[in-house]
């Protein structure tokens, strides 16, 4: 009851803490409540708290601390939201980036695996396509064109431009070829030429058994005709 000008119940001072603390309790609930089960005994204290506090104020003043205390819901509402919403977005950058080094790295393991395989079938047909020496039937002479085609078909496609580079300087492609000073013999003059009768005894008259000879040299000693005319170049002899 209302004595003059002066509050019965609080006074104006205690009246405002009353208010304030009003305010904050209802606001603890309300965090509370949206907080873990555990907290429950905690919740319903600080409520029983916050509702007698609210008794001790004016009605009229009620309603506006309520209105605060919604206020402050919403904002601890919107906070959490906004945090969880920033979590889930992390994890999803995480696990779009996981998926996405997942993906580059099976796409360069199949790129080298098709690769692998490529290169793998290019030296099959490489190594197809290479005849022996005996393959051929033995002529009493032969053109340059034959000599050349007879080495193309013994020599890798990889290895023939170095081996012709060797033989087109030794020999000029004549398989008569002798040199008069030291009697290197044949198309990759041989020094002495008797050398190819390893590879057969028509040494003298059959260029694919000096192709065949050649080759066998160049891989035993440089590793391939490449490696001979890697080594020619810097020296101009083999």
């Amino acid at each position: 009851m209302l004595e003059g000008n002066r509050v019965s119940r609080i006074s104006v001072r205690g009246f405002a803490v009353a208010s304030a603390t009003a305010v904050t309790a209802v606001g603890s609930v309300v965090g509370v409540a949206s907080g873990s089960v555990a907290q429950n005994n905690d919740a319903e204290a600080m409520a029983a708290d916050a509702t007698t506090l609210l008794a001790d104020i004016p009605v009229g003043q009620q309603a506006q601390v309520q209105t605060v205390s919604l206020a402050q819901q919403a904002d601890a509402q919107a906070i959490a939201a906004d945090a969880g919403a920033k979590k889930e977005a992390e994890q999803a950058a995480r696990k779009a980036a996981a998926e996405t080094a997942i993906a580059k790295k099976a796409e360069a393991e199949k790129a080298e695996k098709e690769a692998k395989e490529r290169a793998e079938q290019q030296a099959a047909a490489s190594r197809n396509a290479v005849r022996d020496a005996s393959s051929f039937a033995v002529q009493s002479s032969y053109t340059v064109a034959q000599v050349q085609a007879m080495a193309r078909s013994m020599v890798p496609a990889s290895q023939f431009q170095c081996f012709s580079n060797i033989v087109n300087h030794e020999s000029t492609w004549n398989y008569r070829a002798v040199n008069p000073s030291s009697g290197a013999y044949g198309l990759v003059q041989a020094l002495p030429g008797s050398k190819m009768s390893s590879a057969g005894a028509d040494w003298q008259t059959n260029p694919a058994t000096q192709i065949k000879w050649g080759l066998s040299y160049m891989d035993g000693r440089y590793g391939s005709p490449c490696g001979a005319w890697a080594f020619w170049q810097a020296n101009h002899w083999y």
